[in-house]
């Protein structure tokens, strides 16, 4: 999502369905269940914690966007 009314900056927190619980955020989780809804995100977010709490100091941690899902097909079994 571009221009977030009142947000300068990317955050990012669990949440399960992104369309209920983001606005332009990143949710990390442990499995894909359909386009912006997912499983398992408190979980993915401790282990990203973890990561960054790991490199804390020595290296950045980036996160770079590279491409739009537009097909809703490759999430579904």
């Amino acid at each position: 999502m571009l221009e977030v009314p009142e947000r300068s900056g990317i955050l990012i927190h669990p949440a399960n369905d992104a369309a209920k619980e983001l606005q332009g955020c990143i949710a990390p989780v442990t499995s894909i269940t359909a386009m912006g809804r997912g499983t398992g995100s408190r979980a993915a977010m401790r282990k990203v914690l973890e990561a960054y709490d790991s490199f804390r100091g020595k290296n950045p941690v980036i996160i770079t966007v590279t491409k739009e899902v537009s097909d809703e097909s490759k999430f579904t079994e």
